[in-house]
C-alpha cells in the first residue's frame, strides 16, 4: 500500500502550484496549522543546498475533532502533511499523507473508517490542484 496521494505537474512553477495547493485545500474544508519550509531550514542548518521542498500540515478540523473523540492520542498523528517538492527534472508533485495507511498501526476500526472519509477528501484535493 503506497502511503501517500500523489500528482506530478510539468511546466509549472512551484509557487503556483502551491498557491493551487493551498487554494485546494481551503475549497475542502482544510486549514494550514504549519508550514516547513525544508529547503530553507537545510541550508540554515547544514548549509545543505536541495530543491524547494515544503511540508503544510493540514488539518480538516471536523475530521480531527471526529478522530480525537474516538481516540484521544491519535493527535500524536495529526495534521495531515501535505508535501510540495520539485524533482529538479523540471517537475513539482504534491504529495498528501495516506490517513489510512497511517492509521493501520492504531488498530481501531472507527478511526480507520474516518481515515477513509480524509482520504477521499484528500485524493479531491490533489485532483484538484
Amino acid at each position: 500500500m503506497s502511503y501517500t496521494i500523489d500528482r506530478t505537474f510539468k511546466d509549472s512553477g512551484f509557487d503556483a502550484i502551491t498557491e493551487r495547493t493551498r487554494a485546494a485545500l481551503a475549497k475542502n474544508g482544510f486549514g494550514v496549522l504549519t508550514e516547513i519550509d525544508v529547503a530553507a531550514t537545510m541550508k540554515k542548518k547544514l548549509d545543505a543546498d536541495m530543491p524547494p521542498y515544503l511540508i503544510l500540515g493540514a488539518c480538516n478540523p471536523k475530521m480531527a475533532y471526529e478522530a480525537i473523540g474516538i481516540e484521544p492520542r491519535i493527535g500524536a498523528m495529526l495534521p495531515c502533511n501535505v508535501i510540495i517538492r520539485d524533482t529538479g527534472a523540471g517537475e513539482i508533485t504534491v504529495s498528501a499523507v495516506d490517513p489510512v495507511a497511517s492509521m493501520q498501526a492504531v488498530g481501531n476500526q472507527r478511526l480507520t473508517e474516518v481515515a477513509g472519509e480524509v482520504r477521499a477528501m484528500l485524493e479531491t484535493v490533489i485532483r484538484n490542484v
